[in-house]
Order: structure tokens, then sequence, then C-alpha cells
């Protein structure tokens, strides 16, 4: 079976369809990488109440962490000719400024299973050997990645239903005015502004087939 080296493609745009470039492939294989998920709960309650019932917040973008090592003592097969000059073309991929976008790269990893489109959130080196003339034969990278995902994509992914946004119904057979507040929402109270928004003069006499503005409302 053919060995798979980690890669690091970078990308000058959000959809990752442009390269800045060509990738980064690691000449010695991390031994493990972690991938974390959090999610962030609101566990507010009121005065007198015995409990509270969480209410999402957020989920934080996702992670991926990992030491890279580059060695070039001859000790680990595979490893780097020269330390300095590797470790200056990984930061060139993922660390430095593109002054084309005005930011570091975009990132895409992959390796075996892992595919992660990211930026480079966290870089730390410790040089651990070097030469008499002080010149690094070793070096270990900590390496964090925060996961990145278009906006547009973003969207489609959460399929979003909130009052934050404005949403167009088309209003159809069996529909209510006061049942489409109720479910974008959360109170069929709102039925008035919205009949408001929309010109209607009789909230209870719309036909089937009329496109409905439902604006994002202060509560």
């Amino acid at each position: 079976m053919k060995l798979e080296k980690l890669t690091i493609y970078p990308y000058k745009n959000a959809t990752f369809s442009q390269k800045a470039g060509e990738p980064f492939v690691v000449n010695i294989n991390p031994e493990k990488y972690s991938h974390s998920y959090s999610t962030s709960y609101n566990t507010d309650q009121g005065f007198g109440t015995a409990g509270a019932s969480p209410k999402l917040e957020k989920m934080a973008p996702e992670t991926v962490s990992m030491e890279l090592v580059f060695d070039s003592t001859g000790v680990i097969s595979g490893g780097s000719s020269d330390v300095s000059k590797d470790i200056a073309n990984f930061k060139a991929i993922a660390y430095d400024f593109n002054g084309d976008i005005h930011s570091p790269n975009y990132l895409k990893l992959s390796w075996g299973t892992l595919i992660f489109h990211c930026h480079l959130t966290s870089l730390e080196i410790n040089y651990t050997l070097f030469k008499p003339d002080g010149k690094p034969l070793r070096a270990k990278a900590n390496v964090s990645f925060q996961g990145y995902i278009d906006e547009k994509l973003l969207a489609l992914k959460e399929n979003r239903q909130s009052p934050d946004l404005s949403h167009q119904i088309v209003f159809k057979a069996g529909d209510t005015l006061p049942n489409l507040c109720f479910k974008i929402y959360g109170d069929a109270n709102y039925f008035k502004e919205i009949a408001v928004a929309n010109n209607l003069v009789h909230y209870r006499d719309i036909a089937p087939g009329t496109k409905l503005v439902f604006p994002p409302i202060r509560k």
C-alpha cells in the first residue's frame, strides 16, 4: 500500500477554487491529530426557578490540532533535508500574510479520511537539536487549524429558519397567517404586522399562490 502523506493545499478564496501556490507535503506524517467540536448553551434561569432548559447559543467552528516533526538528522526515515527551509515553506503556505487577499491563505488539509477546510490559528515551533554552528537539525511544530465554511454554504448547511432573517413564503391552501407567523417567529400574534408589511386588507382572505414577505421583527 502506497504511503499517503499529509498535504496542505493553499487557496486564495473562501470557496477553495483558486489555488494560491503549490501544496505543502509533510516529510513525516504526524503520529496523531485531534479533531475537536464545541457547542455552547445558555443556561440562564430566573429567580425562584428549580432549573433551566439550556438553549443553543452557537456551534463553534471545528478545530484540528497536531504536532509536525521536522528532522534532518537522518535518523528518521523520510526526514527533511533542511529543517529551516521546510519550516519556512510551511509558514509561507499556512501562516504568512497573502497581500492579494489581505489575510493568510485558506487551507485544505488532506490525509486519509481527513479533509478539512480551515485557517491556521496557532503555530508554536520548538527547536530541539542543532549542528555545532547552531543550524537546527530537529524541530517540532504544534499547530492548530480552525474550520472554515463559506457563508453561503453555511446558510445551506444550517437551513436557517430564523426570525432574524427575511423570509418569502408562497401561501398555500390550508395555510393561515397566524400559523405561518407561529412557524417563523414562534408567536402567532404577529399576523397584524405581517398583514401591514404585505399590504393585506383582509388577512383571512389570502389567495393560494400569494407571495408573502416575513421580515425580521424585534420582539
